[in-house]
């Protein structure tokens, strides 16, 4: 895949666009999750879409307000807003309620091995599998993200002042302990080896701790907050939004420390917002600022291809399915793509 940068501007649709189904909303697209070969998309209104090959997505009514936060629970969907209320949606549309919080917003969601996770203010709320009321982990300040490690035995909890782990036991016991830094903390993930655990910041910038030592270090130099960021399939980099370019962090060996990013230019020197891996692929989808997205090869950043023209309005959500075969691309302004990565006669 190879392309002539200085001829993007030219383009008025490509192929990915002329060849899938494009909706025109009028409502924020928020986020999204795969499942499978299916991607649920979370809107401003409340509702959530469930984008399959051969199926038409219609709306579904999930909260009465934003759809703050979106993950998945094997199958499922699981959904928090700022309506207070935890959701549990199927495939199919059937929506079960977990829990309740008034007035309160549930920010965060997650799920791994059997245990589920929300929080709102200063609370985690965990359901581990066969419980019907949740163990509440109880923190100093607002949480800004919280993930599972791969198995589902530590879960880390953002904050002011740095991350707060929580690690289960062979008891079924959590006990906590503190990763410090100084200031407000928000996305947090883990590599996909759990050797590394990644915040983004209030401030332009991300922190990282290797967990083995608790060795830590700021990755800065950005012109805006990083929305996101995530590892590429092998862990050889963390890819992240916030610059003009797409900074592709490496974290083999011993990590990103003392060393300099790969960095992949774009047209027009628009802010990069969203970051998605191509699944089992050394390759990202990119989305900038003005509704344009891109694929790239990270080692090879002469081959890059336009995915979506410009619509004028920021990517917030790019999806893959999990077997690499459809993109699902979303934007402030409720502007969808949902169309095949690959040519009939490549697949």
């Amino acid at each position: 895949m190879k392309a002539d940068l200085n001829k993007f501007t030219e383009l008025n649709k490509t192929k990915f666009e002329n060849r899938g189904k494009e909706l025109r909303l009028g409502i924020p697209v928020i986020n999204s999750v795969v499942i499978g070969n299916s991607i649920a998309v979370g809107f401003g209104d409340g509702t959530i879409r469930i984008f399959k090959a051969g199926q038409s997505s219609e709306p579904i009514k999930a909260h009465n307000g934003i759809v703050l936060c979106i993950s998945k629970d094997g199958d499922d969907i699981i959904t928090g807003g700022d309506d207070g209320r935890f959701l549990r949606i199927s495939l199919n549309g059937e929506i079960s309620e977990i829990a309740n919080f008034g007035s309160r917003w549930v920010d965060h969601v997650t799920a791994n091995n059997g245990s589920l996770v929300c929080t709102s203010g200063n609370n985690v709320y965990l359901w581990m599998a066969g419980r019907k009321e949740p163990k509440i982990l109880e923190h100093e300040s607002t949480i800004g993200g919280v993930a599972f490690d791969s198995k589902g035995r530590r879960l880390a909890v953002s904050r002011y002042g740095g991350v707060t782990l929580w690690k289960k036991d062979y008891s079924n016991k959590w006990k906590s302990s503190n990763l410090l830094w100084k200031g407000s903390h928000n996305k947090v993930i883990f590599s996909p080896d759990d050797r590394y655990l990644v915040t983004s910041m209030q401030e332009n910038q991300l922190h990282f701790w290797r967990l083995k030592d608790k060795t830590d270090s700021t990755m800065s130099g950005y012109g805006a907050k990083v929305k996101s960021f995530a590892f590429v399939h092998d862990t050889k980099f963390l890819v992240t939004s916030g610059s003009n370019d797409a900074v592709c962090w490496p974290f083999d060996g011993i990590g990103p420390e003392g060393r300099q990013p790969i960095c992949l230019p774009f047209v027009g020197n628009k802010l990069v917002t969203f970051v998605e891996p191509f699944p089992n692929e050394n390759a990202i989808f990119t989305g900038l600022s003005d509704g344009s997205v891109f694929l790239s090869e990270i080692e090879k950043s002469s081959n890059t291809i336009i995915i979506r023209s410009f619509t004028e309005s920021e990517v917030t959500t790019i999806s893959v399915t999990e077997d690499g075969s459809s993109i699902l691309i979303g934007d402030m302004a409720g502007n969808i793509l949902w169309t095949s990565i690959w040519d009939e006669e490549n697949k």
